[in-house]
């Protein structure tokens, strides 16, 4: 209103006036054509009928089919094998510096008609522990940073007031996360919400009040705070399944693991499909869970680190037992469990010993069926021919790995151990 009225004072002339108020009229609808191109909303059908006097007809409609695309929900894409191995860290080496401890106070009491007020400075507070936490949620190393920093505590005030205690620093690692300390194993985490206190924060200092004695009436001794604990750790993560799907590439694990589980891992027809371990559940009717891990392909070679080797190999450490599987098509299959069980005992000796069974998959091919007498001649212990492509005798295969895991839980439960359960 005040606008309008500056604007009649200053323009006596009605003519000129109205000339004036087509003006801006115009240039204000040509602007807010362009604001609603460009935003998109513009919709002619039901444009007002002030709007359609100044040429707003002729402008696209987005609501219509055949002017704009019709935008679905955007969907999240699964990312590929090659893709996840950037998100999957089994290693990483952690510096930590806990928090240092505030200073003492050094003051004295300061109040009306009381001269000799005394000391009365605060402690200060104790510096940030760094403490690593188990989490089940977290599936990687990935989201560990190379350096934790604990805070430090609060100094100490006068009228006797403590500094506050630091906050405690966490880092949340995958269940079977191995820590070590230059070469030694410190801590070994494998149950959700355990905690391993890394690097301890530093003792806040004293405030002068602390040292008052009978000798000493007014101190003006404070200490600093000590520093924060510094050390540099190796985090290392070893899958923690109840069973090991061990074999060379091509063998058929993934498929094997997607037979028997609702995992979904990678399954390609050249070798190396699968580049990190899959942890699959399988589930029974007494709702037990039996976790099946399947290890990246190995190669002759292994333990001395060709291929994919002693960075898999150690996954394979946590498995209670063992499922060799091989590809009952190829030649001499026994000579790939020969071969695999060698590359475990080199990396480790007696971990071939564990209690096993022996999988024969790709029975629905012709040749796998010719070696599959042959294959049972050369072995002693039990094979189980499937075909993860058909699922022909996956029941067999879920049933014995279920006698497994109850025999696990026997030994662990005559060891006095607490067995592993998911």
């Amino acid at each position: 209103m005040l606008f309008w009225k500056m604007f009649t004072m200053l323009t006596p002339s009605s003519l000129v006036r109205r000339w004036l108020v087509q003006e801006i009229q115009r240039i204000y609808w040509k602007l807010a054509d362009r604001r609603a191109l460009r935003s998109g909303l513009f919709v002619a059908d039901s444009l007002d009928p002030h709007w359609k006097n100044h040429g707003a007809v002729g402008y696209f409609s987005t609501s219509s089919s055949l002017s704009a695309k019709a935008r679905g929900i955007a969907k999240k894409r699964a990312l590929s094998e090659k893709k996840l191995t950037r998100y999957f860290v089994d290693h990483r080496r952690v510096t930590l510096v806990a928090g240092s401890g505030g200073k003492g106070a050094s003051t004295f009491h300061s109040e009306p008609r009381k001269e000799w007020g005394g000391p009365d400075g605060g402690n200060g507070g104790d510096g940030g522990n760094i403490v690593i936490k188990v989490d089940r949620q977290v599936k990687s190393l990935s989201l560990v940073a190379p350096v934790y920093r604990g805070e430090d505590g609060e100094s100490g005030g006068s009228k006797n007031c403590y500094g506050r205690n630091a906050h405690t620093t966490y880092i949340r690692v995958p269940a079977g996360t191995i820590v070590k300390e230059n070469g030694k194993i410190v801590a070994d985490l494998s149950h959700h919400n355990q905690e391993y206190i890394a690097a301890y924060g530093g003792a806040g200092g004293k405030g002068n009040r602390f040292f008052l004695s009978n000798e000493n009436r007014a101190p003006v001794k404070a200490t600093p705070g000590e520093k924060g604990q510094e050390r540099v750790m190796h985090l290392e993560l070893q899958t923690l399944a109840h069973a090991g799907l061990v074999g060379f590439p091509n063998a058929g694990k993934s498929s094997l693991l997607r037979a028997i589980s609702n995992a979904k891992p990678a399954v390609a027809a050249y070798p190396f499909t699968t580049l990190n371990p899959h942890v699959g559940v399988v589930q029974y009717r007494d709702h037990e869970q039996v976790a099946v891990a399947d290890i990246p392909g190995i190669i002759r070679g292994a333990h001395l680190n060709r291929g994919l080797g002693i960075s898999f190999l150690r996954h394979i450490e946590r498995c209670r037992f063992l499922l060799f599987v091989l590809d009952a098509s190829a030649p001499e299959p026994w000579v790939q469990l020969q071969h695999l069980r060698f590359e475990l005992e080199q990396y480790e000796p007696g971990l071939s010993e564990r209690p096993q069974a022996i999988v024969a998959n790709k029975i629905d091919l012709p040749e796998a069926r010719e070696n599959l007498a042959a294959l049972r001649d050369h072995v002693t212990r039990r094979v189980i021919p499937v075909s993860a492509l058909t699922g022909h005798n996956v029941e067999e295969l879920i049933l014995h790995l279920r006698e497994l895991y109850d025999g696990y839980l026997q030994a662990e439960e005559r060891a006095g151990a607490k067995p592993v359960k998911w």
